[in-house]
């Protein structure tokens, strides 16, 4: 962590999710220094703060890793190049400097200056989106969640998972190894998660260990105190069912705003940031961008993506902070990791 309020380096990494971590591995691998900074208390954005737990199954080499996980063995790949962390600030300002440079000012009043920004800001702030149900708010923290942090919470639970997405689909093969009975309510028969994910979904409810109840969706809930004790379901038509159940969660994606972003100046696009993916370069010179914050023609929001727009920043940087110092391309097998 950073002490003091006024720093000068290569580059600011804003954003210390999966992709800005590996950006400043990627920053080290060519020699540029970096600050990273994000508005949450620990890095890993999103695998850190909404589901440390949650597996995932397309990182090449893992054929399953937890979240946290992931996080840890990014930030000790990072580690030898010394990033500098201010964390719990948020980027509030984003100024043009003389020569080339930029002035980066968060909440906290840290000033960076440098002559690149990395923006790896993911979905920007983020909060869930949340079921209209009426007096959900006395469940929620006691016995619906919207993210799961703690998995031994579900052992032997009667849950029900509402959704239909990756989340929603990942959540419900996960959590049917520890717990009593799994509920999955989609509004309809088909899901939007990874087909291989949805196919042992299935099979997992063709053998009994998971109920698919569609197509139904979310319309009541009965419990005291804030303890549930069922999950009211409803079909478009009307027709009503009750589901005894411990404990809820709604998987309806996330409420995202770029935040102050909004107001750099870049060139937008249905609330992404638009970059040309050959560098990974937005409207401004010196800005670039990566992970799912950006759009291009042919985007997937792949956390392997990302990592690849990460390698393509740290190169497209090191122009400007060495323009004349022509970067000779080696394989890491070769370089090995540079000193720091």
């Amino acid at each position: 962590m950073a002490n003091g309020h006024s720093h000068q380096t290569d580059v600011v990494i804003v954003g210390a999710g999966p992709v800005g971590l590996f950006a400043v591995f990627e920053c080290g691998m060519v020699r540029l220094n970096c600050h990273i900074v994000d508005v949450l208390d620990d890095a890993g954005g999103q695998c850190t703060a909404l589901y440390p737990e949650k597996p995932i199954y397309d990182i090449p080499g893992f054929p399953r890793i937890e979240a946290a996980e992931l996080v840890v063995r990014l930030k000790a790949q990072a580690a030898p190049f010394r990033p500098v962390y201010h964390l719990g600030e948020q980027v509030q300002a984003l100024e043009a400097l003389s020569g080339g440079f930029w002035r980066v000012t968060t909440s906290k009043g840290t000033v960076v200056q440098a002559r690149a920004v990395i923006i790896a800001a993911g979905v920007g702030a983020f909060g869930p989106n949340r079921p209209p149900l009426p007096g959900i708010e006395a469940y929620e923290g006691k016995s619906v969640y919207y993210y799961v942090t703690q998995r031994e919470t579900f052992r032997g639970k009667r849950v029900v998972i509402a959704g239909g997405g990756d989340t929603a689909v990942d959540w419900a093969l996960s959590l049917s190894e520890i717990a009593a009975r799994v509920s999955v309510i989609h509004r309809r028969d088909k899901f939007r998660a990874a087909p291989e994910s949805e196919a042992r979904l299935r099979a997992l409810a063709k053998a009994g260990k998971i109920d698919l109840v569609v197509p139904y969706q979310l319309h009541g809930l009965e419990g005291n105190d804030g303890q549930l004790k069922a999950v009211i379901v409803a079909t478009l038509d009307g027709a009503t069912k009750r589901i005894e159940a411990d404990l809820l969660l709604p998987f309806f994606g996330l409420s995202m705003s770029l935040g102050p972003i909004a107001d750099w100046s870049l060139a937008l696009e249905h609330n992404q940031i638009a970059v040309d993916p050959s560098t990974a370069a937005t409207s401004k010179p010196g800005i670039f961008a990566i992970g799912d914050v950006v759009t291009y023609p042919g985007k997937l929001k792949l956390i392997l993506t990302g990592f690849s727009e990460a390698a393509i920043a740290a190169r497209s940087a090191y122009a400007l902070v060495h323009p004349e110092t022509p970067l000779h391309f080696e394989y890491s097998t070769t370089s090995g990791v540079p000193d720091a």
